[in-house]
Formats: C-alpha cells, sequence, structure tokens
C-alpha cells in the first residue's frame, strides 16, 4: 500500500483519529456533486471540516487510468498526487496534498486523496462573471498574477493540460494577487516546445471571451516578462489566435 501523510496535518488527523486509510474510508460525509461512474469503478469528493480548517476527501474504487507505462491501470488519483508532489518539487503554486493511500480490498483498488481546500481563494471563472465590477487595479493584477503562473509552470518545463479559468484559483495579497493551480490529472512535461505550450494557454483566452486585445496583451506580457506593446507579445497573439481559429474549425 502507498501512503503520504503531510508533516503539517498528520497531529490534526490523528487527534481525530484519521490518520490511517480505513478511518478516512469509513468517514461518513456528504459528497459535494454526484459522483464519477466511468472507467469501470466510482470517485466522489467530499468537504471535511476539521478544527476550523477546510478539506476535500475524495475516494474511488476501480476509477483507472491506463497508459503506456501503467497498461494495467492506476487510481486516477495516483496520477493526480503524483503530479502534485511534483509541482510542489518544481516551485508550481497548486493545491496541497495532505493525504493520499491505495489499497486492494475485495478485488477492488481502492484510493483515497485528501487536499486543503482553498477556502479564501476564488477561482478566476467566478471574477470573470464580475469583471466589469472590478476596479481596474484589480483586473490588471489578476492578469499579471495569471500570466505569472503561467509563466512559472512552463518554466518549469510543464504543461497543465487543462489551463481553464475554473482551475486558476486567485486570492488578493496586499495590491496584487497571488495565483496557483488545481485539477492536475492532465499535467505532463512539455514534450514540443512552444506548440505544446501555445495549446496550453489557447483554451484560457477561449474562455475568457470578455478578455480584449488589451487584457491579453497584460497577461502575455506578464507571461513572457516583455512590454505589452513587444514584437515577443504580438508574436504570441498572433500565435494563439491561429490555434484559436483552428480549434474553431475543427
Amino acid at each position: 500500500m502507498s501512503l503520504f501523510i503531510a508533516s503539517s496535518e498528520q497531529a490534526l488527523l490523528e487527534r481525530h483519529g484519521l490518520a490511517d486509510f480505513e478511518a478516512l474510508w469509513a468517514l461518513d460525509l456528504d459528497a459535494v456533486d454526484e459522483p464519477n461512474t466511468g472507467r469501470g469503478g466510482w470517485s466522489s469528493v467530499y468537504r471535511l471540516e476539521l478544527e476550523g480548517q477546510g478539506f476535500y476527501l475524495k475516494r474511488q474504487a476501480n476509477y483507472l487510468t491506463y497508459t503506456l507505462h501503467r497498461p494495467f491501470g492506476e487510481p486516477s488519483f495516483s496520477r493526480e498526487f503524483r503530479n502534485i508532489s511534483r509541482y510542489r518539487t518544481l516551485g508550481i503554486p497548486a493545491l496541497q496534498a495532505v493525504f493520499y493511500g491505495e489499497r486492494k480490498v475485495n478485488g477492488e483498488r481502492r484510493a483515497i486523496l485528501m487536499t486543503r481546500a482553498l477556502d479564501g481563494w476564488t477561482d478566476l471563472d467566478a471574477l470573470l462573471l464580475r469583471w466589469s465590477e472590478l476596479a481596474e487595479a484589480a483586473r490588471l493584477a489578476i492578469l499579471q498574477a495569471c500570466g505569472q503562473l503561467a509563466r512559472t509552470l512552463h518554466g518549469a518545463g510543464q504543461i497543465h493540460g487543462c489551463f481553464y479559468p475554473k482551475h486558476i484559483f486567485l486570492q488578493a495579497q496586499g495590491e496584487g494577487y497571488a495565483a496557483q493551480l488545481i485539477d492536475l490529472e492532465k499535467t505532463r512535461p512539455a514534450l514540443f516546445g512552444q506548440r505544446d505550450l501555445t495549446k496550453d494557454l489557447e483554451p484560457l483566452f477561449r474562455r475568457a471571451p470578455l478578455w480584449g486585445e488589451a487584457e491579453r496583451r497584460e497577461f502575455l506580457a506578464a507571461y513572457l516578462q516583455a512590454p505589452p506593446r513587444s514584437a515577443a507579445v504580438d508574436a504570441w497573439l498572433q500565435r494563439l489566435s491561429r490555434r484559436g481559429k483552428h480549434k474553431q474549425r475543427h
């Protein structure tokens, strides 16, 4: 059995008798949404509160991902936990794991992944819904935080695979914003250079249609560490526009 417990939360889990796989598996909680039932198994997410701290507890059975490296499959949480750990090592801001475990029980391959809830953070989707209500300085700070997050991600040689507004979480800090990522199951190393990076960024622009050219330039300026009106930003705008048109045609 694979087992991980974050040292920062181990004492908290022990105080509540939850520092082992069986206890977390047996915990009676209400799911936050309908369980996923594909892949020949099921996977579900629950909210857990301990001493005023929020967590998300995810449990699954026979919910497997198959790859060339793992032709017999592995729990999808295994891949997600591996990516969370890799992001932490690489210094890419992202959600943090508290507990991970796997077990085989009566022919079932079970897995648990527990992460800290991002209480006090807001996903970019929610901010886009009230974009026109935000002060100009706040909008600029959000664009810069998102661009810097993408720069950190790609600078570490990774692509997220789902770089969508709903997966980017922001928090106001001083005069700026901090940003981090969730949903790391599809992340992978950037193997094809600029082609991969373009493919990773284009969905963000497509899902934020109210961002005009000025906003896109500010995002790319932070991403490239170049002036908004620069040849480098011009080139990326054209590249992302071509990719967007290609996606629309197909």
